[in-house]
């Protein structure tokens, strides 16, 4: 079994992914994780695991780690539509990135503007059982958290 720690992309509270207002997130239908409701500013979202971008949107990126382990970054939601609007990538589909090395660069206030919740989803793709997925004590207790410091430990 390997176990995999995975980091908070942005700062922010910590949310329980069941907490999260979209059922595609709360119901795991794309994976197990946990979610962090970042401050209305301009921030950086980061690589919460290392390994290779497998898939890079202006809204969302995938890392996929040495093991095999997807984790799926879903900036806001709804965030699609905005076609790329409010997000600067900083690294392309296919580098290699480390935990914590900037992915990309999200207008959290822009996406608020909208009328977008900003929430962001943090999952480990095609987890199927949630008892895989340990989440950190920030979680558990809605707390402040840190980007870079623990969100959830997700075990294969």
């Amino acid at each position: 079994m390997s176990t995999t720690e995975v980091l908070a992309p942005v700062a922010g509270r910590a949310v329980a992914l069941a907490d999260v207002d979209d059922p595609v997130f709360s119901a795991g239908m794309v994976g197990y994780g946990a979610a962090v409701d970042p401050p209305h500013g301009v921030v950086d979202a980061v690589a919460p695991v290392s390994g290779r971008i497998l898939k890079l949107m202006p809204h969302a990126y995938v890392v996929m780690t040495p093991d095999n382990v997807g984790v799926l970054v879903h900036l806001g939601l709804d965030t699609v539509q905005l076609n790329g609007e409010g997000f600067t990538t900083h690294v392309s589909q296919g580098d290699d990135v480390t935990a914590g090395d900037v992915v990309i660069t999200y207008d959290v206030a822009a996406v608020v503007a909208k009328g977008l919740n900003p929430i962001v989803p943090v999952v480990v793709m095609d987890e199927r059982e949630p008892g895989n997925i340990v989440a950190s004590q920030a979680v558990a207790a809605g707390s402040d958290i840190d980007s870079g410091t623990e969100l959830f430990v997700a075990n294969k």
